[in-house]
């Protein structure tokens, strides 16, 4: 109950990244609003630091008392079901939240490769587990023995370079292009500073792994090359909760929201993240959309609650960072619209660049904290104490 007497609205926000909680942590600052944050894990991921975690440079791992306000009731288990019209969220560890409106915010993770092999002989950077679990491996393999790496999208060239750094005999297999999201011109300093860290870089259109094998992958073009350790890095797919729970999604499983981040099937539940998709304004997964659609989500609700019609959502770019080893970096400059353009920082100042974007962001989070709720306000967190289950693959990832 709020000071007037009457019933809080019940938040329910499904996922623990980026996305999920800033809408948190904007809804909790709203008298009369009760927020619930459901994750399994008890610990929030710096999912753009995985890469770094691999090698031992940063565990990628940040406390929720830290950026999570204490207004936030955590609960620690697996969404299995969203039931929309009993509105409720069934979980894992076998009990149900109810709520008046739900942030859908379950991120994304690795996607299936669909390539023999793969499923038994690689490894993903894209979530804490799989990270760690390559760590281990790595520490087990003798630093002369071949790695390959698999994509050469951010996470592929981040890992590339890092391993690289550390005296790894890497090859990164890229498919047609070297740093498909990047301009022509700011793939450049990307191949140097590769070359530079001895990086054997395989692009062309026959440059494809259509096998994996315990000791090396076979490439379209025929060729074999041997790779103790193989890691797969080409392309994200996003849970499955919203198909299973009867919910409009594209063909990649994403959520179908309007431009107001709204389910096209139900107006209580608001999308956040990578698990969604706007029918008109399609946008590309990164860290950098979900912290603008957490808060945007956490608006589009408080609209309604007040009364008021929600408001469609503007996005806002300014490029990628991109980390190549600690000691250099590329950040490649995109107009308003995610559109990449000429210019770029490399060297020295582009890993600057990127290491205060990583920092920037944390910062942002612990802010939001504060805002929603001090930290003596944690302890109403219990109600009964969370619910616990085993870690799921997909939430806290960004």
């Amino acid at each position: 109950m709020n000071g007037n007497g009457n019933r809080d609205v019940e938040v329910v926000v499904v996922g623990g990244g980026y996305g999920g909680v800033t809408a948190a942590n904007r809804l909790a600052r709203r008298d009369g609003v009760s927020v619930t944050l459901v994750n399994p894990r008890p610990d929030f991921v710096e999912r753009i630091r995985l890469h770094q975690l691999v090698t031992g440079s940063d565990d990628a791992v940040v406390g929720f008392d830290e950026v999570l306000g204490g207004n936030v009731r955590l609960v620690v288990d697996t969404a299995t079901r969203i039931d929309a019209a009993e509105r409720r969220v069934s979980l894992a560890g076998g009990g149900t939240l109810p709520y008046d409106y739900l942030v859908y915010a379950v991120g994304s993770g690795a996607s299936g490769p669909g390539v023999p092999g793969a499923a038994e002989f690689t490894h993903a950077v894209s979530d804490l587990e799989g990270a760690q679990r390559l760590r281990s491996v790595l520490a087990a393999t003798p630093a002369s023995d071949p790695v390959t790496v698999v994509g050469s999208g951010p996470t592929g060239l981040e890992t590339a370079a890092e391993l690289a750094e550390l005296g790894r005999k890497v090859t990164l297999v890229c498919g047609d292009v070297l740093g498909p999201s990047l301009h022509a011109r700011v793939r450049r300093p990307v191949a140097r500073r590769l070359a530079e860290l001895g990086v054997t870089v395989l692009e062309g259109p026959r440059a494809r792994v259509t096998e994996v094998t315990r000791d090396g992958v076979r490439l379209d073009d025929g060729r074999e090359l041997p790779s103790t350790v193989t890691i797969w890095t080409a392309g994200f797919r996003v849970p499955d909760l919203a198909a299973r729970s009867g919910l409009r999604t594209d063909a990649e499983g994403r959520l179908v929201t309007d431009a107001t981040l709204t389910s096209v099937d139900d107006v209580r539940i608001v999308a956040a993240g990578d698990a969604a998709v706007m029918t008109d304004t399609p946008f590309r997964m990164s860290c950098q959309a979900a912290v603008q659609l957490g808060p945007a989500a956490a608006d589009t609700i408080l609209r309604r609650i007040a009364g008021k019609k929600a408001a469609a959502v503007r996005m806002f770019f300014a490029g990628q960072c991109l980390s190549l080893g600690r000691d250099e970096g590329v950040t490649q400059f995109s107009y308003p619209n995610d559109k990449v353009n000429a210019l770029s920082i490399s060297g020295r100042p582009g890993a600057g660049v990127k290491e205060i974007a990583c920092r920037f962001t944390l910062d942002k989070l612990v802010s939001g904290a504060r805002k929603a709720g001090s930290r003596a306000s944690r302890a109403s967190r219990g109600r009964g104490g969370p619910s616990r289950s085993a870690p799921d693959q997909w939430a806290g990832r960004r």
